[in-house]
């Protein structure tokens, strides 16, 4: 008889501030949204859990985590497209908060002088949406897909708790990362992504059966990712390093609007060309964000032009603690 593997209590990997350290609390997550109740069942070990495994169960779960711990309301995304890891991107947003802390003598800063910008925001809007229920932030969303940009701008219409908390922006062309995308006089506290992180399709196909092999569901056909995701959520043309390299390059003219450019980067092995581009493209700092969800090690990659000096003046003039 094998013996049972309890999960750990507490998952270190995660940042200090980040609500989902400890094991899901399933009956108070029914409690916050009913329709979990239908996809909680004991797993082999007689913990109350979901099929991984099933990507409506995901998409309930997500719902749920997100009217639970942070009073968004209404999420829902269109079948098929991909449903966000919640712990792993309120990470992304944590880290973002110590790094424009930094500047501000240790003070996170909050509420609506604080603006972000989020690259394709996608139709889960998750980054906006959980910046501004957490810090009170507000943002500005690009998406080129015109259905996930209808269903950001109702989840956005659902959950501003103040005005003017989010703006959506329609990206006309796919190569416009950042060009484009802000007028001459407006300023960011930070940028943020996620970018497609496949080259191909069959690449982005082969992560999904890994992923299901991992879960102990092996794929007959085409598989199907319990996290999902369309194709240029997915992957595009030479993959994350391809995308991530037009980012950089077309930050450089915005320099003066974005304190803070930042992107997840999935692969480790990139990192040294992107770091070198970085530094060949004349910004004044950057960091490596390293972050992990269980098993799963990820990492963002951040770079500003303003010295250190410059950003702790930036600050000055714009945040409150």
């Amino acid at each position: 008889m094998s013996e049972k593997k309890i999960p750990p209590a507490v998952k270190h990997g995660l940042h200090p501030r980040n609500l989902h350290r400890s094991r899901y609390d399933f009956p108070a997550l029914i409690a916050s949204h009913p329709a979990l109740e239908a996809f909680v069942r004991p797993n082999p070990f007689g913990e109350l859990s979901v099929d991984f495994a099933n990507p409506a169960a995901v998409r309930t779960l997500n719902a749920a985590l997100l009217a639970h711990h942070y009073g968004i309301r209404d999420w829902r995304i269109p079948e098929g497209y991909l449903c966000p890891p919640i712990p792993g991107r309120v990470d992304y947003l944590h880290h973002l908060a110590d790094l424009l802390a930094e500047s501000h003598r240790g003070h996170l800063p909050r509420g609506a002088q604080v603006r972000g910008l989020d690259i394709g925001t996608g139709a889960n809007a998750i980054y906006p949406l959980l910046g501004h229920a957490v810090y009170g932030w507000h943002f500005a969303a690009t998406e080129l897909d015109p259905l996930a940009a209808d269903n950001a701008a109702a989840l956005f219409a659902a959950n501003a708790r103040d005005a003017g908390a989010f703006d959506l922006r329609r990206q006309q062309h796919a190569d416009d990362i950042l060009a484009a995308t802000v007028d001459y006089d407006e300023r960011f506290d930070f940028s943020l992504c996620n970018p497609p992180f496949h080259a191909s399709a069959a690449e982005a196909a082969e992560g999904s059966t890994r992923k299901l092999r991992n879960l102990g569901r092996e794929a007959p056909g085409a598989p199907r990712l319990n996290f999902e995701g369309l194709a240029h959520e997915l992957w595009c043309s030479g993959g994350e390093r391809e995308f991530i390299r037009k980012m950089i390059n077309q930050s450089r003219p915005l320099a003066d609007n974005i304190l803070w450019f930042s992107t997840l980067v999935s692969r480790q092995e990139h990192l040294p060309q992107i770091l070198g581009q970085i530094e060949r493209i004349g910004a004044r700092q950057w960091r490596v964000l390293d972050m992990a969800q269980g098993q799963k090690i990820s990492r963002a990659v951040a770079w500003s032009f303003h010295t250190p000096a410059q950003a702790q003046r930036w600050a000055r003039g714009r945040w409150r603690a």
